[in-house]
Formats: C-alpha cells, sequence, structure tokens
C-alpha cells in the first residue's frame, strides 16, 4: 500500500524535487530526509526515484551540475538500520546501470538518522526536502488519559462503534499537539523556501466516531482479540487496556493545525485511497472482491508486519499465529459483503 501511495504522489514528488533543484546553485549540495523511512523494499524507493528525477532535470536543460546528494533515512533506533545498510551495494549497482552514465549521475550519499521524528533530528535550516509516507498517522504516545488504568475503551483497540465521544476526543488532542509539533520541528530545520511532501492515514468524514473503513479494519481486529478472550487464550483486562497509538485525521483537521501555526504554506491537499488487500489494484470502487479468503489473507499479514511488535509487547507472542487467522477470516466474512479501502490525506506544503 505503502509503494502504491509513493507511485500515485510521484507528479507531487518531482514538482517538489524540481522546484528545490532547480532553486539551488549548481555547486550546492541538496539534502532530502525520509521521514519513517522503515527498512523493507520500500526504505530506499524515494532515493531511487529522486536520483530518477535529478537525471531528467539535467537532461531537460542539458546541463551538468557538480551539485551533491545527500539522503537522510530517518525511523525508530528499533528499525533493522543494518538491513537497509546491507542492501545498498546492490543498490549502488542497479542505480548505476539504470543511469548508464556514471560520470554524468550526481554523487549522492546515504545516511541513518534513528530517532523520533517528534523530536529535533536535524540542525537548523540544513534539509531541503522532507518526505514521509504512512507514519504521521502513529502518534508519540497513548493519549494519557487511556494509558492511566482508566479502561475508558472497553472491548476497542481504537476508535469504533462503541468508542465514547470522550475517547475520540483525546485521540484527536494528541493527533493535533503531536501534528504541531511535528511542523515546529520540520520549520526549524528545512531551508527557507524547504518543501514536504507527507501522506498518512484519514478519513472522509469530519465526524470522529465515523472513521469509515479505516475504523472497521481496527474493528475487525478488536473482534478478533474479543474471541481469543471468549476462548480464555486473551484476559478481558489485557484487551480492554491495549488502544493503538495512532489517528486518522480528516483533511479538514490537518488544514486547522496547518493554517493556525503559520509556519507552512499548502501547495496541495488531497485524498487517496487503495484497497484493504495491498495485492488488489482495482481502482474501481465498486469492484467485486473475487477472492474474498485470499483477499482476508493478504490484509491479515499486511496488518500484521506492522502491529505485531505492538500486539506482541502487549498480549505476548504465543496468541500471534492464532490471532491473525481468526482476523484473516474476519476480513474475508466482510470483503464477501462489499469491497473496502484505506483513505488516506496527501499534503504538499512550503515552508512560508
Amino acid at each position: 500500500m505503502q509503494m502504491k501511495a509513493i507511485r500515485e504522489n510521484m507528479p507531487l514528488l518531482q514538482k517538489a524535487v524540481e522546484q528545490v533543484y532547480t532553486s539551488l546553485s549548481p555547486a550546492s549540495v541538496m539534502v532530502i530526509a525520509d521521514l519513517g523511512c522503515s527498512s523493507g523494499p520500500n526504505a530506499l524507493l524515494i532515493v531511487a526515484e529522486v536520483l530518477g528525477m535529478i537525471s531528467d532535470c539535467n537532461q531537460k536543460t542539458n546541463e551538468k551540475r557538480d551539485m551533491e546528494l545527500q539522503f537522510f533515512l530517518n525511523d525508530l533506533p528499533s528499525n533493522d538500520f543494518n538491513l537497509v545498510f546491507q542492501s545498498l551495494d546492490q543498490f549502488h549497482n542497479v542505480t548505476r546501470k539504470e543511469e548508464g552514465n556514471e560520470a554524468a549521475a550526481a554523487p549522492y550519499f546515504i545516511v541513518g538518522v534513528p530517532g523520533s521524528f517528534y523530536t529535533r533530528l536535524f540542525p537548523k535550516q540544513s534539509v531541503h526536502l522532507f518526505h514521509s509516507s504512512y507514519s504521521l498517522h502513529w502518534l508519540s504516545k497513548v493519549p494519557e488519559e487511556l494509558s492511566s488504568g482508566n479502561y475508558l475503551n472497553e472491548g476497542n483497540i481504537h476508535i469504533g462503534k462503541t468508542t465514547p465521544p470522550l475517547v475520540a476526543n483525546v485521540f484527536r488532542e494528541q493527533f493535533q499537539i503531536d501534528f504541531e509539533l511535528f511542523l515546529q520541528l520540520r520549520s526549524k530545520e528545512l531551508m527557507t523556501g524547504g518543501r514536504m511532501l507527507l501522506t498518512f492515514l484519514g478519513r472522509k468524514s469530519e465526524e470522529m466516531l465515523m472513521h469509515g473503513e479505516i475504523g472497521i479494519m481496527w474493528e475487525l481486529l478488536s473482534e478478533s482479540l474479543q474471541s481469543l478472550v471468549l476462548k480464555g487464550r486473551v484476559e478481558k483486562e489485557k484487551l480492554d487496556s491495549f488502544n493503538l497509538p495512532l489517528y486518522a485525521p480528516s483533511m479538514e483537521e490537518v488544514k486547522v493545525v496547518i493554517n493556525r501555526i503559520g509556519l507552512f504554506h499548502i501547495e496541495h491537499m488531497g485524498p487517496v485511497a487503495f484497497s484493504w488487500d495491498p495485492q488488489d489494484d482495482d481502482t474501481d470502487d465498486d469492484h467485486e472482491v473475487l477472492d474474498p479468503a485470499n483477499s482476508g489473507t493478504n490484509v491479515s499479514k499486511s496488518i500484521r508486519s506492522v502491529l505485531e511488535p505492538l500486539i506482541a509487547g502487549h498480549f505476548g507472542e504465543d496468541i500471534l499465529d492464532e490471532l491473525f487467522v481468526v482476523y484473516a477470516s474476519v476480513v474475508a466474512k466482510y470483503l464477501e459483503k462489499k469491497n473496502a479501502k484505506c483513505p488516506s490525506v496527501v499534503v504538499f506544503l512550503k515552508k512560508a
């Protein structure tokens, strides 16, 4: 799904790269940071795409610049940066072949930066372009009201149909605090006129308790955990005390925070949506899921790859296999009735 979003937003990324690249002197160092890079097949995707775009810029202008490129790959310290670093030799070989002329390609350097993007990561005015894909819906923490021993969201792991409005409000407030902090930090680190391209889970409705299909995804996982409670495999107290530290904002909520702090101009903001099943490439919203069982398995694997550390840390590793087998079945039953999409928000910003 992340790869689909990156491909979908390629025109915006190209616009950002060209704007920054052409504004710099020929002998400059252009600095790009990818926040939430992960360590899978998408970890170096942005690097590869930017290198291609720079090559295209040189061909369009028929101009060979002496510019060098510095890429920073950021994620939490628990990210497997060694896996990323071990893939660099192969990546260098592939990019050299694709460029064709190694001497004409812009020199580039790749550095890992472990740390939370809710803290300062770079020196002031040192970065030209920030990119982040499917990371900013993660909050800095579970809201304190939900992590202090009070079970205010019983039977839910996020915002669901039975979630009290109070709980939905504290999730929204935590998002507002975190997103405002993120923007303030990045504004300090960006050069004047620097750009940011951000994609994260969102929702269509302004009503917080109408989280739509992304909310249903978490409700079905709650339902799967509840089935393990009934089997005696999970303690009810464990389920009631577990809340995912994420929030899917509406576009209006995102816009309000950006405009309130006044540090960025919104160049573009819009929605994008992809099927729950990352292997489903059909773009028709109303198309029928041809193989719900297979799609349920694909969704389950995708969500497990994201949530496994959180679930294992709270419930223990023993339930993982059983939980995601149940979840695959529950999702398949839902997809028998209708196809489901994950809405997202795309924001392209320029530092004021």
